[in-house]
């Protein structure tokens, strides 16, 4: 009886240490799989913020905590499912869709642009006012359109981390995928929740004694608008970016070269002209013709759905009336 259990608990101990084995692979492959998507995470950093300008500073952490938790409910119950069945069962179905989301950011940026530069349609003076004065409904449509958004980054955030990881068995593909996809959630939103209310912490820190902290604080007060704009035209630059990019990457994949071999010619060439920075300068060469490519493609988008008829409020209010 005594040398049965102690069978069982060298048994015991054994999984232990396999198991224990696991969860630091487990571990290090979803900090290889983060790392690897960290440059999407730093762009839906940088997009989130541009939809809570113009809440009341008592709505911007609901806001941003109603956005978190859209983003993390989509990862969990729509990407990463999605992901796993079709790294499964259909992977040659990742880069489309990547590059149907590749085409939305693209589209996305696009109309921006446009807006800066007052073209594309009918400018209504309504979304002149901030948000807080249109009313819950607009709130409502700033933070559906946020989640959007965070869906497309996301998607292809955790298909990099998926690729990262695609030797890994189904099982621990899937517990990486979801420890990175809270653990991403967290920083993002955490970021997020830090740069928005930059300010309240600059105007609490300048009702203090201290010269030092009120001088801080006034610095902070004045710096946060320009933070906060500066970081909404990347935001936007940054979808063009990722846009282009996975529609860059996906079109190779698809087997048509010449705009990749084009990229990466301009690369080398960037990379043979200089010594110092080569890493940099060539990252920011893939960066800018990115860029362009999801202008291009944003563009031509805008203007075909343009194309497409629509009706008016007030014509459908119309027609209703007349049935």
């Amino acid at each position: 009886m005594a040398g049965g259990l102690a069978a069982l608990l060298d048994d015991i101990a054994a999984i232990a240490r396999v198991a224990a084995a696991s969860v630091d692979d487990i571990s290090a492959a979803a900090g290889r799989a983060s790392m690897k998507a960290a440059g999407v995470v730093v762009d839906d950093a940088a997009v989130t913020p541009r939809y809570v300008t113009g809440f009341s500073p008592s709505r911007e952490l609901p806001i941003i905590k109603k956005i978190g938790l859209g983003s993390l409910r989509n990862k969990l119950l729509f990407i990463v499912p999605a992901a796993l069945l079709l790294s499964q069962f259909a992977p040659w179905l990742l880069t489309p869709i990547l590059m149907l989301g590749g085409a939305y950011l693209s589209y996305e940026g696009a109309h921006k642009v446009l807006e800066w530069l007052g073209v594309g349609g009918h400018h209504d003076t309504a979304k002149d006012e901030p948000v807080v004065e249109q009313g819950p409904e607009e709130e409502k449509k700033m933070v559906s359109g946020a989640i959007r958004t965070d869906f497309i980054l996301s998607a292809e955030i955790m298909v990099i981390a998926l690729n990262e990881v695609a030797t890994e068995a189904l099982l621990n593909r899937a517990i990486i995928l979801v420890v990175v996809a809270i653990a991403i959630t967290l920083l993002i939103y955490g970021a997020v929740a830090i740069i928005v209310k930059m300010d309240d912490i600059g105007l609490h820190l300048a009702q203090q004694d201290s010269a030092l902290r009120q001088k801080v604080g006034l610095g902070l007060v004045k710096a946060m608008p320009v933070v906060l704009k500066v970081l909404s035209i990347v935001g936007v630059i940054a979808m063009l970016w990722v846009g282009g990019h996975i529609l860059l990457v996906g079109m190779d994949e698809l087997g048509f070269h010449p705009v990749y071999d084009f990229v990466h010619h301009a690369e080398e060439v960037v990379a043979g002209a200089v010594g110092a920075a080569t890493g940099l300068l060539t990252w920011l060469t893939n960066t800018f013709f990115s860029a362009v490519l999801g202008l291009l493609v944003g563009l031509v988008l805008v203007g075909l759905i343009s194309l497409i008829p629509r009706r008016s409020k007030e014509e459908a209010g119309d027609t209703a009336a007349a049935h």
